[in-house]
């Protein structure tokens, strides 16, 4: 990739930096010589250590500037905007998970409303080139024509976590509309891979798999999802910091129900385009791992949807590009890293 096209101080935000993707994509910046402030509260949702283990290869570049703190803390993100104006921000920050939603809503409501909309605040202030924010495959809840596309209806969440993206993207369009605030909402599709959540199906499997006891295999495994891999993820979301809505000429490719050609606002699929089965995703975990795996089987869970497929073609029109490592290479690489971190 060439580098971005920004005046040599230029500085590019990253919220949930030390987060999944966070991480992966504030690394991937920082390489390339970018200036990266990196934003995180390090909630303890999961394991804070590893959150900590992020960061601090983060911050053995020069080049990022740490920043401790909640976005729902208004003044201390407007204090640091002010300090440290970003040109380009990336929004990733935000309560994850379907099912930690039905125990913890207000979570859900303090980060993932309140946080975004001081973010857009920020970003309004800043007049930063695009503000590019995290949103969900759950925003399509159950539709049930396969794959999805970004113009599909996302007016029928099954979890409160779903709920809170589609209200995401709405803010965004209307900061949009309010304010020319050039804005892309990246629908993002199970991602997995090296330095991934605890709480995602692969890190369990992987964890239990090892220690000889069962996974929870729910629906009876008639259950499906558009894996896709975190370095696809980085590479995509790399490529479309470059292109702010209505800045590159191409607003006449994107499809309907995405764009207002009146308005600097896009939402975009970010998956592989590539539906696997929950029992071919488990048979590449026994493969790599060379372990049978223990199934206990449960029902279907509350707020959990059976299948997801992304429809990539507005993707690649953009940026000509879409995901594409395969679902055994990319298990192989997570189960590399989850044995030299976990030295299992």
């Amino acid at each position: 990739m060439s580098p971005l096209s920004l005046p040599s101080n230029s500085l590019i935000w990253v919220t949930g930096s030390a987060g999944f993707i966070g991480y992966h994509l504030a690394k991937s910046l920082l390489e390339e010589g970018c200036s990266v402030i990196g934003f995180d509260g390090f909630t303890d949702y999961y394991d804070v250590s590893l959150k900590r283990d992020r960061h601090e290869i983060l911050s053995s570049y020069d080049n990022f500037t740490a920043i401790d703190g909640f976005l729902e803390d208004a003044d201390l993100l407007q204090n640091s905007a002010r300090k440290y104006p970003p040109d380009i921000m990336v929004h990733l920050a935000a309560q994850a998970g379907v099912r930690y939603s039905l125990q913890n809503p207000r979570a859900y409501l303090q980060s993932n409303l309140v946080g975004a909309f001081n973010v857009l605040e920020v970003s309004r202030e800043a007049g930063v080139r695009h503000l590019l924010c995290a949103s969900s495959s759950s925003v399509y809840g159950n539709n049930s024509t396969l794959p999805f596309k970004e113009g599909d209806a996302t007016n029928t969440p099954l979890s409160l976590y779903a709920a809170t993206k589609i209200a995401n993207e709405s803010l965004g369009y209307s900061y949009a509309h309010s304010w020319g605030l050039s804005t892309t909402m990246m629908r993002f599709f199970t991602v997995y891979g090296p330095w991934g959540r605890p709480d995602m199906a692969l890190f369990k499997f992987v964890d239990a798999m090892l220690s000889d006891a069962c996974i929870d295999v729910f629906n009876d495994g008639n259950m499906a999802r558009d894996f896709t891999y975190v370095a696809d993820v980085v590479r995509a979301i790399r490529l479309l910091m470059q292109l702010p809505p209505g800045d590159e000429g191409k607003r006449e490719k994107e499809t309907s129900g995405t764009l207002n050609t009146e308005v600097p606002f896009r939402a975009v699929n970010i998956g592989n385009a590539s539906k696997i089965a929950l029992t071919d995703f488990i048979g590449a975990i026994e493969r790599v791992l060379n372990v049978r795996a223990k199934k206990s089987y449960r029902p279907m869970q509350l707020g959990d949807v059976r299948e997801t497929s992304a429809d990539v073609a507005l993707l690649e029109s953009l940026i000509g590009y879409r995901p594409s490592t395969d679902i055994e290479e990319g298990v192989g690489q997570f189960i590399n890293w989850y044995r030299a971190y976990y030295k299992r």
